[in-house]
């Protein structure tokens, strides 16, 4: 059975978003990840499937190990799509700490 994930629901788990920070700067074995937890080495292979089938993560194979990297086009998908909420909170803030400067001033 191929399950379609949503990507949102792979990031919203904070194990998941910790392994996503692991990986960003190299690549790593599930062994490698795994040792950075400290739950099961299967939970952590099924947060690694959930993030693969996400296209979050990508496998290469080198020899017998699995490495998992950063898959870039699926992570500016979500910065692209959290980019007008961003620029909507800044203008919010910006607008409210010139309202607060007014109002020091007095």
């Amino acid at each position: 059975m191929n399950l379609r994930r949503d990507i949102f629901q792979a990031i919203a788990d904070p194990t998941r978003r910790a392994i996503l920070l692991l990986v960003a700067s190299q690549s790593m074995t599930a062994g490698g990840i795994a040792a950075n937890f400290d739950t099961a080495r299967p939970t952590v292979s099924k947060h690694l499937r959930i993030l693969t089938e996400c296209e979050l993560l990508e496998q290469k194979k080198n020899g017998r190990e699995i490495y998992y990297h950063l898959n870039p086009k699926k992570m500016k998908e979500i910065a692209d799509f959290i980019e007008p909420f961003r620029k909507m909170w800044d203008e919010r803030f910006n607008k409210l700490e010139a309202i607060m400067k007014k109002y020091k001033k007095k």
